[in-house]
């Protein structure tokens, strides 16, 4: 059974810092590049962050680029993704997914079931 399960979300001051996990299971692990994304009422979902299967490639929305690292631990089958100097606009669920393109070319995406940050003073 595949699980992917977030946490690590809280209450945050402005430029407070905070770091989610998302620990996987059920799945080859490290053959999935994850993703981050978040949501806000109303609003479509965001890719926040992307990491490839052995952690050596990333990409950043220019929004949280320079503020957040997105980092991968394949022994322990957990993703990770530090945020530092938060700001309000980054209040959101935020949600990990593995995300995989098949070599027959079908697309394979596993969720977890979010986690709650809230940057408020």
């Amino acid at each position: 059974q595949v699980r992917l399960v977030e946490s690590g979300g809280a209450l945050v001051q402005p430029g407070g810092s905070l770091r989610l996990s998302c620990a996987a299971s059920g799945f080859t692990f490290s053959s999935y590049p994850m993703n981050w994304h978040r949501q806000t009422p109303g609003k479509e979902r965001e890719l926040v962050a992307t990491i490839t299967g052995a952690g050596g490639g990333t990409n950043y929305a220019d929004s949280v680029k320079g503020r957040f690292t997105i980092s991968r631990d394949n022994a322990k089958n957990t993703v990770y993704l530090q945020m530092n100097s938060l700001k309000f606009e980054d209040t959101a669920v935020y949600y990990c997914n593995a995300d995989r393109v098949q070599p027959g070319g079908s697309r394979i995406r596993y969720w977890g079931q979010g986690t709650q940050v809230t940057v408020s003073s």
